[in-house]
């Protein structure tokens, strides 16, 4: 039996990589719904309104334009994002660094842990990931999530984060 390195080590992590196709899936998903939403509408104004056709037909290479580029843009942005967001787990808590151009540094302390949540979406269960959710007392990042976690190693950190026996989480 191999034992499993401790989890709060102090160390700076990287999340799971396979929190690039699930975050490109999902931006996807999304961009073909926008894409299907707004064609529907642009079909809708031309069927409504007395515009020549050539008038619609005219706003389709910008309708293709936007779309393509959202759809990039969902495909090309999760590895970037992927390789600026970190977090550190140590006695005292977690601390998460994420953002490309705008960077936030978030520390939650273990005293300040209310309770904590691991979730799955079905397209994160498919890769075996999940969301850690830790909710503290406060108004400024009363929740803090931290997607894009191996499965066991986010319900590994919840139990770390929760108050021992010793205490009172209150």
């Amino acid at each position: 039996m191999t034992e499993r390195p401790e989890i709060a080590d102090g160390i700076d992590h990287q999340l799971d990589p396979r929190f690039i196709p699930v975050q490109q899936a999902i931006g996807l998903i999304a961009a073909a719904c926008m894409a299907g939403g707004s064609f529907v509408t642009l079909l809708i104004v031309w069927a409504a309104s007395r515009f020549a056709l050539p008038v619609i037909i005219a706003f389709f290479p910008l309708w293709a334009l936007v779309n393509g580029v959202l759809a990039w843009l969902a495909y090309r942005w999760p590895p970037i994002e992927y390789r600026h967001t970190f977090y550190r787990i140590d006695q005292q808590g977690i601390e998460i660094r994420r953002g490309v151009y705008w960077r936030v540094v978030i520390n939650v302390p273990r005293s300040r842990v209310q309770h904590t949540d691991v979730s799955q979406g079905p397209i994160e269960r498919r890769y075996g990931l999940g969301t850690l959710a830790i909710y503290t007392a406060g108004t400024d990042h009363a929740k803090v999530d931290l997607a894009g976690l191996e499965h066991a190693t986010a319900l590994r950190i919840r139990e770390h984060l929760l108050p021992g026996e010793t205490g009172d989480a209150v």
